[in-house]
């Protein structure tokens, strides 16, 4: 691959997994009811499960989702139904949800989420089409070691901003507020997939 293409790639994986997405308010959430050491697992989930999905989608899934397009539009009604689940259950935790049994998301888990993260799918349809059209284990190896590479300090951040801003969520009113927030930005982070035209 190019050094230019490179480039591109490396900005398009930086912007694409830094800004706000399900991946992102769910981390900034565990963040702060759980703390960085114990969300650990979870950004580990994301940025190699993500590396994994790449992988596979350049190896043979955008041709299952050309032959069969109603495959990709079960997928996406499936995916909003249990990011909208997801969304509840974080608005519904408990204030002292760390102390409380709750337990955050693991690696196993949150390696799977990215099957069903509308933005995952956006993500590693666009990175494999623009930067790895051949679809060669060589291109297909260059997206996923510089997504990998980016991704995991990008979605790290977003556990410590939540860890930072626990130092802020002191009563269990404000962690009740905090994690309602996260629902609803959790919520609006599905506008690109019900309203396509917005992109």
């Amino acid at each position: 691959m190019e050094n230019d293409l490179l480039l591109g790639l490396a900005a398009f994986a930086f912007a694409s997994s830094v800004t706000p997405g399900p991946n992102n308010m769910m981390l900034m959430a565990s963040g702060a009811n759980f703390g960085f050491r114990r969300t650990l697992p979870h950004m580990l989930g994301v940025a190699l499960g993500f590396v994994a999905m790449a992988v596979l989608v350049g190896l043979g899934l955008m041709q299952v989702f050309a032959r069969w397009p109603i495959l990709h539009d079960i997928l996406m009604v499936v995916s909003v139904a249990y990011l909208l689940w997801l969304a509840w259950r974080i608005a519904n935790a408990a204030p002292k949800a760390a102390e409380a049994g709750a337990r955050p998301i693991t690696f196993l888990e949150a390696a799977a989420f990215q099957w069903v993260n509308p933005k995952a799918w956006t993500m590693a349809l666009t990175a494999i089409t623009v930067y790895a059209p051949d679809r060669s284990l060589a291109a297909l190896a260059a997206v996923a070691l510089i997504f990998g590479a980016i991704n995991l300090p990008s979605v790290g951040s977003w556990a410590a901003l939540g860890v930072l801003t626990r130092r802020a969520l002191t009563t269990p009113a404000r962690l009740r507020l905090f994690n309602r927030a996260m629902a609803l930005l959790l919520v609006a982070s599905l506008w690109p997939v019900l309203a396509p035209s917005a992109w």
